[in-house]
């Protein structure tokens, strides 16, 4: 890999404690504070707020895992991020375009789930819980081209932690207070206040300025240069098996967690929590936990580097899957619950900015969509494997069982991550 240039004095000037105050000063801080909100929302609504309203409904664990498969469009992006990379649609530019266009696709498809229900046709609104996957997936790709074009990588891990504080926001209105709503007006009218939501980032977005970009010519939009040459450059710049290693380490980095994701509504109500306990301990309390840790991450690696977060990072988020155990065996417990929560939010946050920031320092900005996509794709899809069928493990087994299985899975990435430790260290800009 390329050893790591000299940084300009503008570039310093976003490094350490100073970097990330002055990063977030910026307007673009607060546009992805935005954007970073329009992302949140839509991943609890075809996830765990999706399972719950399911579990309430009365549909079986099993399907409630099957129905999981209609998200997979969120490890499945990097298939389409090329054609947003290079193929700009007709209006409001390259990025801004693609962005408003997954925005209203989102408003549309979640206003479709709201009047659907999973009562009157599950295979329509399961399509429909799809569409709202895709757009979701969709507008992921543009925010995070956008965060990794306005910024130079050493301010990066500062723009993560204001783009997951909007993260943290979308997930407590579409987790906490989607749940809140179900139980006093119920689902339809709290899917339809979650799609009017939407609109908060797609203002942001219309306003927000295009980002420099080099213009495009007619061999940049050839079939090569948009679909098989980022890829190419990946593999080429990285060496084939420290780019296989690579990209096995960031799919497996965040599977103790996704493991258990699918069927965390589910296992909250059969503890015997309310959908009220469920949104004010899990969805907001938790949430903010959450920011607390992203804010975290964020700092710890202006002041130690990302390489050894990595490392902390790996083994927190499978510890913290142990602290489920206290619900399992002591269901219906307050201080269990806020035990658990505090624990798996507290890593999630740090380990989500640690990550962000690790896959932003690998990309090229010259496929900035594409190669980030693949990325982003990957950290989801042995989760989201295991995650569909989580409910049939369940049913074999015991929840315990399946919060043990989860964080021993965090073996393997412990493996690679000593495999690459050397290996990257030219490539850590930090």
């Amino acid at each position: 890999m390329t050893s790591t240039t000299r940084s300009s004095p503008e570039e310093n000037n976003y490094k350490g404690w100073r970097g990330i105050k002055r990063a977030f000063a910026t307007p673009s801080a607060l546009t992805m504070l935005c954007l970073g909100f329009g992302s949140g929302l839509p991943f609890f609504l075809v996830g765990m707020t999706l399972s719950t309203w399911l579990r309430d409904t009365g549909v079986a664990l099993s399907v409630i895992g099957l129905v999981s498969y209609a998200s997979f469009f969120y490890v499945l992006k990097f298939l389409w991020a090329p054609l947003i990379d290079r193929y700009p649609l007709p209006f409001l530019g390259r990025r801004k375009g693609w962005l408003a266009f997954s925005q209203v696709l989102l408003i549309v498809a979640l206003t479709g789930m709201a009047l659907t229900g999973p009562e009157s046709s599950l295979i329509l609104f399961v399509a429909l819980v799809g569409l709202t996957a895709f757009a979701g997936a969709t507008q992921d790709i543009v925010v995070d081209a956008y965060r990794i074009e306005i910024a130079p990588v050493e301010s990066q891990a500062a723009l993560a932690a204001t783009y997951i504080l909007g993260y943290r926001l979308g997930l407590i209105i579409s987790g906490a207070i989607a749940l809140y709503m179900a139980e006093l007006i119920g689902w339809t009218n709290a899917y339809l206040v979650m799609a009017a939501s939407v609109f908060l980032p797609l203002i942001a977005g219309l306003l927000s300025k295009e980002p420099p970009v080099q213009a495009l010519t007619v061999r940049d939009i050839s079939v090569w240069n948009a679909f098989i040459k980022p890829f190419q450059e990946f593999f080429s710049r990285n060496g084939l098996w420290l780019a296989l290693a690579l990209l096995a380490f960031v799919g497996l980095f965040k599977l103790p967690d996704q493991m258990i994701g699918v069927l965390a509504g589910p296992f909250y109500l059969d503890s015997g929590y309310t959908k009220a306990d469920i949104a004010t301990v899990a969805k907001l309390y938790g949430v903010w936990i959450g920011i607390a840790g992203a804010f975290l991450g964020g700092i710890s690696i202006a002041a130690f580097g990302l390489r050894w977060m990595l490392v902390v990072a790996t083994i927190a988020v499978s510890i913290s899957n142990i602290a489920f155990l206290l619900m399992a065996h002591y269901p219906a417990e307050a201080w269990a619950f806020f035990a658990a929560i505090s624990a798996d939010n507290l890593s999630q946050g740090f380990a989500g900015v640690v990550l962000v920031a690790f896959m932003s320092s690998l990309t090229n900005r010259n496929f900035t969509a594409t190669q980030y996509a693949l990325l982003a794709s990957l950290a989801n899809l042995p989760g989201k494997f295991i995650g569909g069928l989580s409910g049939y493990i369940v049913e074999a087994s015991s929840y315990s069982t399946f919060f043990i299985l989860s964080s021993i899975s965090v073996v393997p990435t412990l493996l690679l991550l000593m495999w690459i430790w050397h290996r990257i260290q030219d490539n850590q800009q930090q």
